[in-house]
């Protein structure tokens, strides 16, 4: 599932989308170049901001990972506020409310947008393709079991799986549970074992092996 169709090149196939334009793409064009027109903001201005946004990778949220398992005191404030955690690693959450949630031995917990794709991109960036789809939104809240099976991610049976939808004002971000044999690594090294996938829920942080 979480593979996409692949075009004679070999490389993942996506349609053009060289299509009309829908109401709110054109109703953004309009907006901006109002603001634009009335001195609120500039092309530079924003051009800036789109960079800063893109600039932003799933490193961002190994960072907060990695602390949370070096920094128990930093672990729960992370749990009891994220935002307000995040925040004081210099990471700007805005208004968003962001909620982390531990994986534990027993419990494992998945992320998805059920409505349409909302996500930490403060913390992870951009998401990617498969979040957004239809397939996974509509059956990792069924059968989340059978999807992380095939993400490659086999839980036992005993394990109890929790989704949790996100919201327009409202991300979550997992913690995932920290590899054996990471006890003498320092932040850095530990960051390097947190994945993207394993703060959506979708796969574990990596073994140091």
């Amino acid at each position: 599932m979480p593979h996409d169709h692949l075009s004679p090149s070999g490389h993942p196939y996506r349609a053009d989308n060289d299509m009309p334009l829908t109401y709110w793409q054109c109703m953004e064009i309009a907006m901006r170049e109002l603001l634009i027109e009335k001195g609120v903001t500039t092309t530079a201005e924003i051009a800036a901001q789109i960079d800063a946004m893109d600039a932003r990778s799933p490193a961002d949220g190994a960072r907060v990972v990695a602390r949370a398992w070096c920094d128990p005191a930093f672990r729960q404030r992370l749990l009891a506020d994220a935002s307000a955690a995040s925040r004081e690693l210099g990471f700007d959450i805005g208004a968003l409310r962001l909620i982390a949630v531990e994986n534990t031995q027993d419990v494992h917990n998945v992320i998805v947008c059920t409505l349409c794709s909302c996500y930490p991109r403060n913390l992870l960036g951009l998401s990617p393709d498969w979040y957004k789809s239809r397939e996974y939104r509509s059956r990792v809240v069924v059968e989340p079991r059978r999807v992380l099976a095939e993400f490659g991610l086999t839980l036992p049976d005993t394990t109890t799986i929790r989704v949790h939808d996100s919201t327009a004002d409202m991300r979550y971000i997992v913690i995932p549970a920290r590899p054996a044999g990471t006890e003498g690594l320092d932040e850095t090294a530990l960051a390097a074992l947190v994945t993207r996938d394993s703060m959506i829920g979708t796969g574990l942080a990596r073994s140091p092996a």
